[in-house]
């Protein structure tokens, strides 16, 4: 059996190593003209957003193989009758590394020690700490657990809320009881860092908007990995310029985050630029994805991680 696969880059395909015999490796970015009108694996661009997809139209196309976790907007532009995977077990680990990094930069004040060496000037401050806090997350797939691992030696009171009421045994942590989004109003008050990790969809859009804020205990910290939309941006710097909660986020409603928009200058706000998952940790775990969804194919079995 021959297969024809193809990256986008030069540096993913010598990340794929020596592949098995039949397998044709091709470097193809969807921007430029197809290589074949057959293929068997595409792996799109990691960032630029799913247009490019509709350069699929009118190929015959075995397996679109995403390099992210999340795939909003992929059905408006993928050809009909392609399937779509997307990169669960990839990123996890990195986003979630993300998302303690920035609790702990918002707990302990350090974009306000970069601040202050850049002036030359000591400045000690009294913080919060991320230890003995009550920690609420909001989404417990992949990321969520990933998080909870991390946590997990950080001594915090840890409360888990996701669509499905359940209780779930996640390695280094043990089993943890996660609440239904029913009880998401009632934990709430309760909590002094909320962590967001779910998908964008018509459910999850703007589940954080005034009202919700509003229910967050007051100068509790929201941290946002998971999308943009789960958070109403003006309802955001409306809570942040009243100072009544604190945030960081990387993941924005509009990105990039254009020049002058209020969230820039808005107080208690520490922002990254959607980095979830770009770090080392993703080359070599993508390329293992990627071969995985190869040995699968070539032995006849069906790929994993289809979500449409």
């Amino acid at each position: 059996m021959s297969l024809l696969v193809t990256v986008p880059t030069d540096r993913l395909a010598a990340g794929l190593g020596n592949l098995p015999d039949g397998v044709k490796l091709e470097v193809w970015d969807l921007r430029s003209p197809a290589p074949a009108e057959r293929i068997d694996i595409v792996v799109p661009p990691y960032m630029g957003g799913s247009s490019v997809l509709s350069a699929l139209q009118g190929l015959d196309v075995g397996l679109v193989q995403g390099q992210s976790i999340g795939y909003d907007g992929v059905a408006d532009s993928l050809p009909e009758g392609i399937p779509f995977a997307n990169a669960a077990s990839v990123h996890e680990a990195s986003t979630a590394e993300l998302a303690v990094g920035m609790m702990i930069a918002a707990q302990r004040q350090l974009p306000r020690f970069v601040r202050a060496q850049a002036r030359g000037e000591w400045s000690p401050v009294f913080a919060e700490s991320l230890a003995d806090r009550r920690v609420l997350l909001v989404g417990f797939g992949g990321v969520g657990k990933a998080i909870a691992q991390r946590l997990a030696p950080f001594e915090v009171d840890l409360t888990a809320v996701a669509r499905t009421a359940r209780a779930e045994q996640v390695d280094g942590v043990g089993q943890v009881r996660v609440h239904g989004m029913d009880e998401l109003d009632t934990l709430l008050p309760k909590a002094e860092i909320v962590v967001l990790s779910l998908p964008a969809s018509d459910e999850t859009h703007h589940l954080f908007d005034a009202e919700r804020i509003a229910r967050m205990a007051p100068g509790a910290l929201l941290v946002n990995v998971g999308r943009g939309p789960l958070v109403d941006t003006d309802a955001l710097v409306a809570a942040l310029n009243a100072n009544a909660i604190r945030a960081a986020s990387d993941v924005f409603e509009e990105e990039p985050l254009p020049a002058g928009h209020p969230l820039w200058s808005a107080p208690n706000l520490l922002i990254t630029p959607h980095g979830g998952g770009a770090s080392t940790a993703m080359n070599p775990r993508i390329a293992r994805l990627i071969r995985r969804q190869i040995d699968r194919m070539l032995a006849g079995e069906p790929p994993v991680n289809i979500v449409l």
